[in-house]
C-alpha cells in the first residue's frame, strides 16, 4: 500500500481514502501563505495516476500544525468524508503522537486536564486549569516511553482534539516540545519544525469496515532515529 510520488510518503491508499506522512513544513490546507497545501498536491498526484478527467474530489478530514509531521487522513469520496467527520466528533478515531521534550516529567504517566483558549492573533493556545469564556476542554494522557541522552520521548494520546493542544498542555507542565519557540523551547529546529510526530493512529474503515492501524516512520534525523530503535 505504501509509496512515494512526488515527495508525498502515502502509507495507504484505496478508493475512498488516502494517509499521508506529512512532513516538516508542509501546509494540509491552504493558508494565507499561498504555498501548496498537501490537500493541492494530492489532487494532482490523483489526477495524474487515476487518468481523471476534470477536478478531483479529495476532503480534508483532519489537519496538522504546519511544523509536525506524521499522519493525516484525506477522503476521496464525500460518502468517506461524510463517516470519518462523523467518526472525529464521536471520538471513535484513535490518534496516537510522540513528542520529544527537553525536561523530564514529574509524573512519568498522566492525564492532562486543561481548558484552552486560541488566540487568533498570535495562532497561540493559552492554558487555564478552570473552565472560562471562550476556553475549550483538553484532556490529553502521556507516557514517558524513552530516556535519552539529553531528551525524554513522550507517547500521547489525544481525548480531544484542540488548537495545539498537545504543544501548550506540555509547555503548561514545562515539557516544551524540541524546537518549538512559541510554547517555550530555548532554540528552533534547523528545519523551522518542532519534535512532535502523528505517530499511529487506528480507526474502522468508513466504507470497507475493516479495522484499519496506520504507523507512520519518524523523520530522519539522529534524534527521532534513536527514539525509533530499539
Amino acid at each position: 500500500m505504501k509509496s512515494t510520488s512526488n515527495n508525498i510518503d502515502i502509507l495507504f491508499e484505496d478508493n475512498h481514502i488516502i494517509v499521508v506522512n506529512k512532513r516538516t513544513g508542509d501546509l494540509v490546507q491552504g493558508d494565507i501563505t499561498g504555498d501548496a497545501p498537501l490537500s493541492d498536491i494530492l489532487k494532482e498526484y490523483i489526477k495524474k495516476k487515476y487518468n481523471k478527467p476534470g477536478n478531483v474530489y479529495l476532503g480534508v478530514v483532519h489537519r496538522l500544525d504546519r511544523p509536525t509531521t506524521g499522519i493525516v487522513i484525506f477522503a476521496k469520496t464525500s460518502k468517506a468524508l461524510e463517516r470519518l467527520n462523523k467518526m472525529l466528533r464521536e471520538k471513535t478515531i484513535d490518534k496516537t503522537y510522540w513528542a520529544i521534550v527537553k525536561n523530564k516529567p514529574k509524573k512519568a504517566s498522566d492525564t492532562l486536564i486543561n481548558f484552552l483558549r486560541k488566540n487568533p492573533k498570535n495562532n497561540k493556545a493559552t492554558v487555564f486549569n478552570e473552565d472560562g469564556k471562550d476556553r475549550k476542554k483538553a484532556i490529553l494522557h502521556y507516557k514517558t516511553i524513552k530516556n535519552l541522552d539529553n531528551y525524554y520521548l513522550l507517547e500521547i494520546d489525544l481525548e480531544t482534539g484542540r488548537h495545539h493542544q498537545i504543544r501548550s498542555q506540555l509547555a503548561n507542565i514545562n515539557c516544551p516540545i524540541k524546537g518549538d519557540l512559541k510554547y517555550g523551547f530555548n532554540r528552533s529546529n534547523k528545519d523551522a519544525g518542532i519534535h512532535l510526530h502523528a505517530r499511529k493512529i487506528n480507526f474502522i474503515h468508513p466504507v470497507k469496515k475493516e479495522k484499519i492501524e496506520i504507523i507512520a516512520p519518524t523523520p530522519k534525523d539522529p534524534i527521532w532515529d534513536a527514539c525509533a530503535s530499539s
